[in-house]
């Protein structure tokens, strides 16, 4: 007999599964975990603005961080023409509205987050002075129609106004941490490391780390582009695209290129697995063809297959630079996700796919005129 209790749980996974995960995906794996595990809720971003510019540092780019929060480096390009690539570098979480004297939080959702994705359990406060732990905390199940809970279980969904965070903290205590009204709040640490499903990565913020993974990715592997290319860690996207607005009216461009999740739904014509998906439109408007075909062409030279979508609830730096005239071309290349904006599950190779498609298109072709 096999002693199961034993073993651990992914081994567990793998046995039922009948597939051992791929080793070529370690190194990816460990690249998102390590900064998954680097805070980042939509302007309190310095965590991972510290860890990426040590990145690209150590890779000897030259790399800077602007006024807007932006982490940018720079590849020099055998062309005059410039591309920028971005991943946005803030997450999701939640703001601080109201302390009130019995040591709770009041809280509201920053960017497009929901108290019942995160469900009861420990979160980080990012105080002025220093981290403050609490339980997001709904209230008692054992209760009757008497209670105001109670409909929250039957019959309405849950909402930021009907959850708060339990500090157990007194007044001075939280004022000592820095705790006020627009602290950030984020899922505890203990609780967003990955978990690894075979060839997939399931975890809280995919949404920004794995496309800073990308970036990471493309800055390792690109010697020598044709275009100049920024590689752009773009700051309070979730809140507004604000920090790629900022980059794209100061730096000229010839094309930006995004890089997103892609929702996994009935409503879009996008399938799980390793094959990247090119975005045609989003919620702000449509992407440019030109710079799409030049991206399906990169794709093919690889040996890559790329999906397309046109979806609706979404967004991203670049449909976001395009509406406002910021670039004249845009594009966005993501991977398929399933659990968008909560603890998402995606293909390693879809991620990994992602940076050989660029590579090949920055290397091979660079910035290619509009349809």
């Amino acid at each position: 007999m096999v002693a199961i209790a034993a073993m651990p749980v992914n081994a567990c996974l793998v046995v039922v599964s009948g597939a051992m995960p791929s080793s070529s995906y370690d190194g990816l794996f460990a690249t998102i975990e390590e900064l998954v595990m680097h805070h980042s809720p939509s302007g309190v971003e310095g965590e991972i603005d510290r860890r990426l510019l040590e990145r690209f540092n150590a890779l000897g780019l030259e790399s800077r961080q602007d006024a807007a929060g932006n982490v940018i480096a720079r590849l020099p390009g055998r062309s005059d023409e410039a591309l920028a690539i971005t991943a946005h570098k803030d997450e999701i979480g939640g703001i601080v509205k109201g302390v009130l004297a019995d040591g709770r939080l009041q809280v509201r959702a920053l960017g497009g987050a929901f108290p019942w994705v995160y469900g009861e359990g420990i979160v980080d406060l990012l105080g002025d002075q220093a981290v403050l732990h609490g339980v997001l905390s709904f209230g008692s199940r054992h209760v009757s129609h008497e209670s105001p809970q109670k409909v929250r279980q039957d019959e309405a969904p849950l909402r930021w106004q009907d959850a708060w965070v339990e500090t157990k903290c007194r007044p001075h205590e939280i004022e000592a941490a820095g705790v006020r009204p627009g602290t950030r709040m984020v899922i505890g640490k203990h609780r967003k490391r990955p978990f690894r499903i075979k060839d997939y990565i399931a975890s809280y913020t995919l949404d920004n780390k794995a496309s800073l993974a990308i970036l990471l990715g493309l800055a390792e592997r690109l010697a020598a582009p044709a275009p100049t290319v920024y590689l752009v860690a773009s700051a309070k996207e979730e809140v507004g695209g604000l920090g790629a607005l900022y980059f794209t009216q100061r730096q000229t461009l010839d094309a930006l290129i995004a890089l997103e999740i892609c929702p996994l739904a009935p409503e879009y014509p996008i399938k799980d697995g390793e094959a990247p998906v090119l975005l045609s439109q989003d919620g702000h408007g449509l992407y440019d063809e030109g710079l799409n075909s030049a991206l399906r062409r990169a794709a093919e030279r690889a040996g890559i297959p790329i999906q397309h979508a046109a979806i609706a609830g979404f967004g991203s730096d670049g449909s976001m630079a395009m509406k406002y005239g910021h670039v004249g071309r845009a594009a966005c290349l993501g991977f398929p996700t399933q659990n968008t904006h909560g603890y998402e599950i995606a293909h390693l190779g879809a991620i990994e796919n992602c940076i050989a498609v660029l590579c090949a298109y920055c290397e091979e072709r660079g910035a290619e005129p509009s349809a």
